[in-house]
């Protein structure tokens, strides 16, 4: 609390990059050390201060540039950062009611965008799952949260304001009138479809003349005296990298990069701030596809059935033991078809504009928005995936199932080599595993060929990622069990056959050799095709050998290893591979089945 605000900006601004930079151990080590009493006090002396009115005729003369605000604008993004990281400072912040300041903070945005948005950042982060805070939004704060998500202002930071505001105002949507709760919904999802209408390719390269224009004309305007030295800047601006910007938090770390940014690059602030908003417009619409059911890891898990009647009704439909449908809510399905949402995630699920990739891979200072415009596309592939779980394909703007597959395999073999990104592979395998799934209950024929999906099989075991490995199998399992209906299908089953049984008996993760597992059991669950390729690759003998080790593994990798749910999934596998087991068996012993051996 030093008298000079110089001072106290640039110690609020190293205790901000120190906890940016340091993550969740720095984060928890300056909560434990009292940093939130001092900070809280900052937050509200800063307040009370925005006025320059209120300071002292010494302190106003500082106010050229505006510390009141600067100083604020540190504290808040020190706060948002801690408060990701840290549940006590979490709690400190209901307790002091912090609220209110950082609603003020918000109020700024005619005047002070950036002071807006870091606000809005902090506040959408500590609303998250965070239902004692929901009293302190009382009518004032939210007509304040409504007044900035109106606001008139088109920037590009005014969008990524409004969509923030949109994402705090869902998650308090438990502080919402059930009756207003359809147009509250319609209205976030507004803010949303106007963000991804935007194409950030186009605006990337149209951003790039404009600052080529500024600096064009700032060079020409200037004295010869000050010619080298605007030279220099412009230089200096170009060289500006931002990849090597160290990782803090997940989420934070990707974020929290405007202040990072040269002061004079104002055109490649609008990109990133636009950036942004999509990404955090798609991160909150899987939310609303996901509120209240199973987390992500939950979905990759959740593929064993454990209801009695296991054989006779896994085996009847041919769709496999896969994810559970959902549905969506009357008031999100609407507004979702109203603002043309899943049209739009289809939209930016496409590779980034060649021409903006080429601007930003030679400017040094634009790289880094290449991670940006892949992150929006791995963010679009999974809003598909959840869309396609959870709705119909009438919402998807005509486009058939079988054409979202051709668009989702051109992804995966449209280069000579297949991805390798593991972002990227776990977003297109998981909006595949959902596309098929659903085509699979629709009886829809499939558009992978089996050489596309050995080759897509191929790639995704040779990830490190867990994540992408079940993902793969599912896939399997589905197509298999597909082809096993099919004729002079044997050839190709007993491949697919052999590599699920590889994964199983092989793979180190006990979660994808459960998933490989419960893919054997669909693809082998009924048909001619399967029953003669099973015994061909002598199927009913491995598992057999393999089932006490399955067992044996569980028992010793289970616990401490694995969360509960991932256990009681794998308790389901090993059940159900009992009983494929002795459903094989029956097979074995049945006339039609001896006649042919």
């Amino acid at each position: 609390m030093d008298y000079s605000l110089a001072v106290r900006e640039t110690a609020a601004g190293a205790l901000r990059n120190l906890s940016a930079c340091g993550g969740f151990e720095v984060c928890d080590d300056m909560v434990s050390k009292d940093i939130m009493t001092p900070l809280v006090a900052l937050l509200k002396e800063c307040s009370t201060g925005l006025d320059a009115n209120q300071l002292s005729p010494e302190k106003r003369i500082e106010m050229d540039k505006n510390y009141i605000e600067d100083i604020a604008n540190e504290a808040i993004n020190l706060l948002w950062n801690v408060c990701e990281c840290s549940s006590t400072a979490v709690h400190i912040f209901n307790k002091e009611g912090c609220l209110e300041a950082v609603l003020l903070y918000m109020k700024r945005f005619s005047t002070n965008v950036d002071l807006a948005i870091s606000a809005a950042n902090c506040l959408q982060a500590v609303t998250e799952d965070n239902p004692d805070l929901l009293s302190s939004f009382n009518a004032s704060s939210q007509q304040v949260l409504e007044t900035v998500m109106l606001c008139p202002e088109s920037t590009m930071k005014h969008i990524l304001l409004k969509t923030l505001t949109a994402g705090i105002i869902w998650n308090i949507k438990g502080t919402v009138p059930p009756g207003s709760l359809g147009s509250m919904i319609n209205a976030i999802l507004k803010i949303f479809s106007e963000s991804l209408a935007i194409d950030a390719g186009e605006t990337i390269i149209r951003m790039k003349e404009a600052e080529k224009s500024r600096l064009k004309l700032a060079v020409e305007g200037a004295t010869e005296e000050n010619m080298s030295d605007v030279t220099e800047n412009c230089v200096l601006s170009e060289d500006y990298d931002l990849e090597e910007i160290p990782k803090g938090k997940v989420k934070k770390g990707e974020n929290d990069i405007f202040d990072f940014l040269p002061p004079d690059q104002r055109e490649l602030k609008e990109v990133t701030a636009l950036l942004m908003a999509q990404q955090t417009a798609l991160e909150i619409i899987v939310n609303m596809c996901c509120s209240e059911d199973p987390s992500d890891d939950e979905w990759e898990e959740l593929s064993s059935s454990d209801e009695s009647d296991f054989m006779e009704n896994s085996y009847s439909d041919g769709s496999g033991l896969l994810m559970s449908p959902l549905c969506l809510s009357d008031e999100v399905n609407s507004a979702f078809l109203n603002n043309l949402i899943p049209k739009k995630i289809l939209e930016k699920t496409a590779f980034p504009n060649s021409v903006a990739l080429d601007i930003c891979m030679h400017n040094p200072s634009w790289k880094p928005l290449i991670k940006k415009l892949n992150a929006v596309q791995c963010r679009a592939l999974t809003c598909l995936q959840n869309i396609l779980l959870v709705s119909d394909m009438d919402c998807l703007g005509g486009a058939s199932l079988q054409s979202i597959a051709q668009h989702l395999l051109q992804l995966v073999f449209a280069k000579t080599e297949l991805p390798t990104d593991t972002e990227f592979l776990e977003a297109i395998t998981s909006a595949l595993r959902a596309l098929l799934q659903t085509m699979a209950s629709k009886n829809i024929s499939q558009c992978v060929t089996p050489e596309q999906l050995l080759t897509l099989c191929e790639a995704g075991m040779d990830s490190s990622n867990a994540s992408v490995k079940v993902n793969i199998v599912s896939i399997l399992g589905i197509s298999g069990s597909i082809l096993a209906k099919g004729q002079d299908t044997a050839e190709m089953l007993k491949v697919i056959g052999k590599f699920l049984l590889e994964v199983a008996m092989k793979e180190s993760s006990l979660v994808v050799a459960g998933e490989a597992l419960d893919a054997l059991f669909d693809v082998f669950a009924d048909g001619k095709e399967a029953e003669k390729a099973a015994v061909e690759i002598r199927l009913l003998p491995s598992l057999k050998e393999f089932q006490p080790v399955f067992k044996m593994r569980m028992r010793k990798e289970g616990k401490g290893k694995y969360s509960t749910d991932q256990l009681c999934v794998l308790d389901n596998v090993k059940m159900n591979l009992r009983r494929f087991i002795a459903y094989q068996e029956t097979l074995g012993k049945s006339p039609t089945c001896s006649k042919e051996l």
